[in-house]
């Protein structure tokens, strides 16, 4: 695994570097967001750590303009920013992950193997043929990341999703009918003990509802969530 870390605190660069090389891992450091923005859109790496507090162009400018090309390069960000504001406008605007600083290796070193883990997994699927989750009329891209479902004509309209939409609605089509408790969808979803808004997975779920239809996506009272499918409930 290629990672890029964007970091312009020399002592946190190199704590970093270190422990990432350590444990196996291709790592390249860069001091500010414009090499970060140059070197990420290259398509060389599988992961980029991005501190928010860079020098000529923020984290979120950096993160702003890969997705805005489209490069769908996961993107962990890491701030001494600890607002939920901000926290929610790097997950909303594409970024995969989000660590404050002061942290300890072994949290990034998680966060890391998780990215890892879901890039294999991604790749096992696209390998076995295994690149579209379907509930009836529902459909999920896992390539493109584009969920299809039929529009007001009844003719299939494809639904870009964000970052957290996209791994949320993996969730829910690979457990399809099942009850996915608020806990069990913030660890699969954030990856992590979420320390936010405690809200986060309701305000999430409404996303997702008003892409995909409030119908397909069921509130189980007092026990969490699951998704349906609409014409076979009927």
């Amino acid at each position: 695994m290629r990672i890029l870390v964007a970091e312009d605190e020399p002592r946190i660069a190199r704590f970093v570097e270190r422990g990432l090389k350590a444990n196996g891992y291709a790592c390249t450091v860069v001091e500010d967001g414009i090499a970060a923005l140059d070197l990420a859109s290259g398509g060389e790496f599988d992961l980029l750590v991005l501190d928010v507090g860079l020098p000529r162009m923020d984290g979120f400018q950096v993160l702003r303009a890969l997705r805005g090309m489209g490069v769908g390069l996961p993107i962990l960000m890491v701030t001494a920013r600890t607002g939920v504001e901000d926290t929610v406008q790097g997950l909303e605007e594409g970024a995969n992950d989000y660590i404050a600083k002061p942290f300890r290796f072994e949290e990034l070193l998680a966060r890391v193997k998780l990215r890892a883990r879901e890039a294999q997994a991604g790749t096992a699927a696209a390998a076995s043929g295994g690149d579209v989750l379907t509930l009836g009329d529902l459909s999920l891209d896992l390539r493109t990341r584009i969920a299809t479902t039929p529009g007001e004509d009844g003719t299939p309209r494809g639904v870009e999703l964000s970052s957290r939409e996209f791994t949320m609605a993996r969730v829910f089509l690979e457990s399809p009918r099942q009850v996915l408790t608020r806990d069990l969808l913030l660890s699969r979803v954030w990856g992590y003990d979420y320390e936010g808004a405690s809200n986060v997975v309701d305000v999430y779920v409404g996303y997702l509802r008003g892409k995909i239809g409030a119908e397909r996506v069921v509130t189980v009272r007092g026990a969490g969530y699951k998704l349906v499918d609409p014409a076979a409930s009927a």
